[in-house]
């Protein structure tokens, strides 16, 4: 175990406590298929086969939802296909996600061990609610935050939300000095819940992939006693790939949102992640290989991760943070960079000699890249 602490840069912005929080619904993935078509009152054998093919490619073991059999009780339109349903759908995720949301804060500020009046910015990010005003005045007002906290909120930014979160709270937080900015990120799969379609393949992979959940971290510049940062935000990047915005299409309809996912996606964020992860590492100094940092990265699927790290060579333990998250929680969108940087917090805490220098990176609708070149302090 590491026992020296790095000191934080003057100014910049430090990640000094997480969160993170679940409805009350686990389903283990052995259990998913079964469930699915029961609920959807689905009896296609070939799709049932094709689920339970793609529950086993995914790596999914476990993972979080709000749907439950009360909610299909109580709206069993949600699983008839070609139902308008869209407004039961957002009563049900604008009040989940807040909830989520809430308890994902109290978690944090009980590891910050400061009072939710300290907190004076809001990020809040979601792509599962609509409405005004919007989640981020409701957060506020159940955790008691101040009435003149500064808010920020990002809607239906995907996978990457949560990359997105982290650079407007590290540009806050180095640019009003003394700021304490809470992020939340918070998602449900409500709105894309549905019937199996032949004519909708990737609703299948939804299925067999996402799950729901929040997560939290307070980020602030130069560290009071009582504080204990554990990660620095040392430069952040985001990029876009022209002439790829229907690589990942999603459309909000009468029936929730309906998603495509183009085949190429792996292999467009494998032609460009080397020289993207390169200019973020060029701000380090004399970085070259990419072995000699720890790894945070959004876990949109085991093919996007193995792809990566093939492309990259990387050690086959670079990787396990981001492997484990996925095995645990599912692709959670912009929540689950969050949930790999706890597990990466406690693997370098617990490292003899850790790396100093590490990356965070995401990718979703744009093709768009965020990554945070980060620095740890343990």
């Amino acid at each position: 175990m590491s026992t020296t602490r790095r000191l934080p840069t003057p100014g910049k912005a430090t990640v000094l406590a997480l969160g993170k929080a679940f409805p009350s619904q686990l389903i283990p993935q052995d259990c998913l298929v079964e469930g699915f078509f029961r609920d959807t009152n689905c009896a296609d054998s070939a799709m049932k086969e094709k689920l339970a093919r793609l529950c086993k490619t995914t790596t999914v073991k476990t993972r979080y939802t709000v749907m439950s059999k009360e909610i299909l009780d109580k709206y069993p339109e949600l699983a008839r296909e070609g139902s308008a349903t869209i407004s039961q759908r957002l009563t049900i995720a604008n009040e989940a996600v807040t909830e989520m949301a809430k308890e994902a804060s109290l978690a944090c500020f009980k590891q910050w061990g400061r009072p939710a009046e300290d907190i004076t910015h809001v990020v809040y990010v979601s792509s599962s609610e609509i409405r005004l005003p919007g989640g981020d005045l409701f957060l506020a007002s159940e955790l008691g935050l101040r009435n003149d906290v500064n808010r920020v909120m990002l809607y239906f930014l995907g996978c990457y939300g949560g990359v997105t979160g982290l650079r407007i709270a590290k540009d806050i937080a180095e640019n009003n000095p003394g700021s304490r900015v809470l992020l939340t990120t918070s998602e449900t799969t409500i709105l894309g819940f549905r019937p199996p379609n032949k004519s909708r393949p990737y609703d299948l992979v939804g299925a067999a992939l996402f799950g729901d959940g929040a997560a939290a971290a307070i980020i602030g510049a130069d560290p009071i006693n009582g504080e204990s940062p554990f990660m620095e935000l040392s430069y952040a990047v985001q990029q876009f790939l022209p002439g790829t915005q229907n690589v990942i299409d999603g459309r909000l309809t009468e029936e929730g949102i309906n998603f495509k996912l183009g085949r190429d996606l792996p292999q467009k964020i494998d032609d460009n992640i080397e020289a993207f992860c390169k200019k973020l590492m060029e701000k380090a100094g004399k970085l070259e290989d990419f072995n000699d940092l720890f790894w945070a990265v959004h876990p949109g699927g085991p093919a996007i991760l193995n792809r990566l790290e093939a492309t990259l060579k990387l050690k086959g333990e670079k990787l396990d943070c981001s492997r484990r998250a996925l095995t645990d929680f599912g692709n959670v969108s912009s929540n689950t960079i969050i949930y790999v940087m706890e597990y990466m917090r406690d693997e370098l805490m617990n490292k003899e000699k850790s790396e100093e220098w590490g990356l965070a990176l995401a990718f979703g609708p744009g093709i768009t890249f965020e990554g945070i070149l980060l620095r740890s302090l343990n």
